[in-house]
């Protein structure tokens, strides 16, 4: 399978068909597929061939699609770079798996030079913003309209697709590897657990560099029915364009979610069009999930748990979320195996525990990634014997429904996002004040969970709040940014020397029913 087999099909069958909506920029798929056509031509005469990285920093748009689909045209492997990255982040990636070509919007455009700079092999640069290109940038809109199309590079099944790099457990970000036929199972699953009628307009509003929004638009492309985007998630417009373009299909994380049930203008729009919401990434506070359900009585509420390495691996339905769903408690569960997919709750080591018992989740199905680039060893602790090992502690009822209750690796996932603890650990250590430090998850209204680092001075030493965040955002994005340090003499360390995390977390988590937000 390719995933720009479901691209031709829409192009077969449906030209007409309005493929993309953005803002005032409406296209069919007729026009998509001509000028996804001609960026393949381009991309290859830039020097892309095939199995070669293509990079793409910027919001959702859609000209983001059009490079998501112009690379698997042309033969290339897309390196979706997260927009929240600092630039020795993303250089990094771009290093890791040597992208020759990056593709850049308006919003990112300052962090060119700085890329440039710092890169082993500076990338060839694309303009893909909607004003004048950058001296020294050739412009994607005249590249494209001065291109001939060519004919699909038509690779498939096996053969890489994608690599998107997700946190560290030792501090450097994990090169995730995607075949076409890995994201072709990704799609077909999503599709299986919210099938889609004829018509359905899909509101893109998580970032497309996430698995999960790049997950959705592969739906979206099997389903061969019309994207829906939105540069960032802001409420108020999430509403007004739901009204506006009648969109019956999105995509939130929780937080989104929580704000747009309590915007003040929440009633003053017209949402009857929409029929299905899909929440995932985290965990949803169960008042948030009962109050949008009696906001939205028409909507059909999923929950998909999943990850970067395998997608979506079990989908809650809508039939969990009614009242007799609350009533038994169903509803707060991940719900069950997606199709194609089979799940185990295993000890220590490997064997199968009994219904009931608390041990980690591990997913075997079609849809797992290929390993992590260039990072064997890593793979090899995650991936044995063809099962993915998923790091989340959970328990299986008798029905097979799963029940996340703890996170057995050290990450943290504040509003969707995962950080790992290892790797703002390695960016505190860096500080001269530092002697010693630990970060962990705390409970957040608003993000379910955020970054708490505990903190020991060196001996003398002088380090405040401010300078220690400052310090942070010199390396790191945001959100990995401890929203919260506390400073102390010692860290809890156990009998072989290990910081005891689980009685730093032990205050902030007393009286909570599961050690994950």
């Amino acid at each position: 399978m390719s995933m720009t087999l479901a691209l031709r099909r829409s192009i077969q069958a449906t030209p007409e068909r309005i493929a993309t909506v953005f803002y005032q920029r409406r296209q069919s798929f007729r026009t998509f597929g001509d000028r996804v056509a001609r960026l393949a031509g381009v991309l290859q005469s830039l020097g892309m061939g095939r199995g070669d990285r293509v990079g793409m920093l910027g919001v959702n748009s859609d000209r983001w699609l059009e490079v998501l689909m112009g690379v698997w045209w042309g033969g290339g492997v897309l390196n979706p770079v997260n927009t929240r990255w600092s630039v020795p982040e993303i250089v990094y990636s771009l290093d890791d798996c040597d992208t020759g070509i990056l593709v850049v919007d308006d919003h990112f455009l300052d962090r060119v030079e700085g890329i440039r700079a710092s890169a082993k092999r500076p990338p060839v640069f694309i303009y893909a913003g909607e004003g004048r290109a950058p001296e020294g940038m050739p412009s994607l809109a005249a590249l494209i309209d001065a291109a001939t199309p060519v004919e699909d590079a038509d690779r498939a099944g096996e053969d890489l697709a994608c690599i998107l790099y997700t946190g560290g457990t030792t501090g450097f970000p994990k090169g995730v590897m995607h075949s076409h036929w890995t994201l072709w199972a990704i799609g077909i699953q999503r599709f299986a657990q919210t099938p889609m009628p004829e018509g359905s307009i899909a509101l893109h509003v998580a970032p497309l560099f996430h698995m999960g929004g790049i997950g959705r638009a592969l739906v979206q492309f099997i389903a061969g029915e019309t994207h829906v985007l939105a540069t960032a998630f802001d409420a108020r417009e999430v509403l007004q364009t739901i009204e506006r373009e009648r969109v019956t299909d999105v995509l939130l994380v929780p937080t989104m979610l929580q704000a747009l049930i309590t915007h003040p203008e929440f009633d003053c729009f017209d949402l009857g069009s929409l029929q299905r919401m899909v929440y995932g990434a985290s965990p949803i506070a169960e008042p948030v999930l009962e109050r949008a359900m009696a906001l939205l009585p028409g909507v059909a509420f999923t929950h998909s748990y999943g990850m970067t390495e395998l997608g979506s691996a079990t989908s809650n339905p809508p039939t969990n979320h009614g009242a007799e769903g609350r009533a038994s408690g169903l509803s707060r569960s991940a719900g069950r195996a997606n199709v194609g997919v089979i799940v185990k709750v295993v000890d220590a080591n490997g064997t199968e525990l009994p219904r009931g018992e608390v041990g980690e989740l591990i997913v075997r199905g079609p849809n797992l990634m290929r390993g992590y680039w260039n990072k064997p060893e890593e793979t090899a602790r995650v991936l044995r014997d063809g099962w993915l090992y998923t790091g989340d502690g959970a328990r299986m009822d008798e029905g097979g429904h799963i029940f996340i209750v703890d996170r057995l690796k050290d990450m943290i996932v504040s509003g969707g996002e995962n950080v790992y603890s290892a790797e703002v650990e390695n960016v505190i250590a860096r500080h001269p004040a530092v002697q010693a430090c630990a970060v962990i998850a705390v409970p957040h209204a608003q993000w379910g969970e955020a970054v708490h680092a505990v903190v020991v001075r060196k001996p003398g030493a002088q380090l405040d709040d401010a300078a220690l965040h400052a310090h942070c955002r010199g390396a790191i994005a945001g959100y990995k940014c401890p929203k919260s340090i506390e400073f102390r003499e010692s860290l809890p360390l156990s009998a072989a020397g290990k910081v005891l995390k689980r009685e730093l977390r032990e205050r902030h988590w007393a009286g909570q029913s599961r050690q994950v937000s």
